[in-house]
This record gives structure tokens, C-alpha cells and sequence, in this order.
């Protein structure tokens, strides 16, 4: 039974046909994981939480830099050198009291993904570099957990929603990750401030459906966007027979650290 204040707070939601309030309760009973509290993390933690989904987790070791303060928008002037874990955990509950917010203030690895992630419905990806995407691919994967994938620099972003046993992974598009330091980061290449807000959202959205359970999930299909030339894409996706972890033959049975253990969560700074 939904309050008076939680009828006039969600009320937009509840008169939704697809959300009602039998849709707000499955968000207040829903679990999210957001790792990493940067970029793409800021937008998708506030809506969140704004939102309505109960439970969210958010990992990320960093604290907030003043360089951070140009694109990760949940994070103040007053914050810098705070733990972005907990300048994002004072922002949620700021919007909605009633939040539980789980914050995990260390690098993810091999070591501590699978406990990280196994409480949750929903996973979603906010790093900024191959190991740790790759290392959150293999542990959704593993452990059955859909999860939203998303990629941001300079100014042209990606996302993609990865369904384990239904649609294709992050390795059937692929499969090893690329020489480090191949290809730069945003730390180093630069990145338009608003670029995280727009698939940031998209992958706040994607776990609002799947929790939900509503919509058609960006599923088979890798939405690429240019921010310069103002266009979407869809780009077609399917499960890769020869993938290394979800196809006919895997190879990759448990979690391992792609690269060396220093860089393997080196969050969207």
C-alpha cells in the first residue's frame, strides 16, 4: 500500500498504464548495481533514485576531483576529496529518503565482483576502460545477471543491454579486450560534459524496463551515438557461436583480471 506522500511523489509513474502502482512497488522491491560514480554513473544513480528503485548499489575506490566536476554531475565543488561513493549516496538520498543505498568503496577485480553482484537484479556498467568492462561482462555472464553496457569518449557514446543465455555478450562483439593502452580513455583523450548524460540515462531507463518488466530491452542491438552529428545508430548483434564465454564451446569458466591488477578498475575519472 502506497502512502499519500508516495502517491504524490510517484504520481507521474502511477498513471502511467505500463507503471501503475503495482509497477512503482516491483521499482521499490527492484535492485540495481551501478559500478562506477563517474560520468555515466552520476546520471544513472540520480534517476534512479529518483525513480523509485529501492535497493542500489554503487562501487568506485575514487574520490571526487575538481576535474570530475565538468561531466559527473552528481558530485559538488564541496565534494572534492570526498569518496564518490559517498558524495553520490548523499545526492540519492537527498532526492529520495527513502533509498537503501549500498556504497562499495574499492576497485572491482576478480576477487570481489561475484560477491559484489550476486544480490542484484540488474547490473550496470559505468567504467571507463576495457579490463573492467570485460571483467563485468564475464562475472554477469557467469552468474546469470542481465546488465547494461555503456561506453563514452570524446563524443561519441555506446550502449547495449546484455540479457546472459537470451542475447549476445559483450564478447560475442569482442572477444579479448584490445592492447593496453591501444586505445585512449577519457582522461586522456577528453570527453563533451553532456556525453555521459545521454546513455547514462538510456541505461537508467534499460534497467527501469527490465525491472519493470516492460518494453522491448536494447537487446541484439549495440546503440552507437554521435553527439557532433547529432545521430543514433543501431547496429544489429548476434550470439556469437565461437563466443569465449557464451558460446557453443566456452573457454572462460570463472572470473580472471584481463590485465594487470593496477588498471583492472580504473573507473571513468
Amino acid at each position: 500500500m502506497l502512502t499519500e506522500d508516495q502517491i504524490a511523489r510517484y504520481s507521474r509513474h502511477i498513471i502511467l498504464k505500463e507503471v501503475g502502482g503495482k509497477g512503482q512497488k516491483k521499482l521499490f522491491d527492484g535492485k540495481v548495481m551501478i559500478i562506477g560514480a563517474g560520468g555515466l554513473g552520476s546520471p544513472i544513480a540520480l534517476y534512479l533514485a529518483a525513480a523509485g528503485v529501492g535497493t542500489i548499489g554503487i562501487a568506485d575506490a575514487d574520490v571526487v576531483d575538481l576535474s570530475n566536476l565538468q561531466r559527473q554531475v552528481i558530485h559538488q565543488t564541496k565534494d572534492v576529496g570526498i569518496a564518490k561513493v559517498l558524495s553520490a549516496k548523499e545526492k540519492m538520498q537527498a532526492i529520495n529518503p527513502e533509498l537503501t543505498v549500498n556504497t562499495y568503496e574499492e576497485w572491482i577485480s576478480a576477487a570481489n565482483i561475484t560477491d559484489i553482484i550476486k544480490d542484484y537484479d540488474f547490473v550496470i556498467d559505468g567504467t571507463d576502460n576495457f579490463a573492467a568492462k570485460f571483467l563485468i561482462n564475464d562475472a554477469c555472464v557467469l552468474a546469470g545477471k542481465p546488465y547494461s553496457h555503456g561506453g563514452i569518449l570524446q563524443f561519441d557514446g555506446q550502449t547495449i543491454t546484455i540479457e546472459p543465455g537470451k542475447s549476445a555478450c559483450y564478447r560475442c562483439i569482442f572477444p579479448t579486450p584490445p592492447p593496453k593502452d591501444a586505445i585512449p580513455t577519457c582522461s586522456t583523450a577528453g570527453v563533451i560534459g553532456v556525453l555521459p548524460g545521454v546513455i547514462g540515462t538510456i541505461q537508467a531507463t534499460e534497467a527501469i524496463k527490465f525491472l519493470l518488466g516492460k518494453g522491448e530491452l536494447l537487446t541484439g542491438r549495440l546503440l552507437t551515438y554521435s553527439a557532433l552529428r547529432m545521430r543514433f545508430r543501431e547496429v544489429p548483434i548476434k550470439k556469437n557461436g565461437k563466443c569465449p564465454i557464451c558460446g557453443d564451446n566456452p573457454t572462460i569458466t570463472q572470473v580472471v583480471d584481463e590485465l594487470d591488477a593496477l588498471n583492472v578498475c580504473d573507473l571513468e575519472k
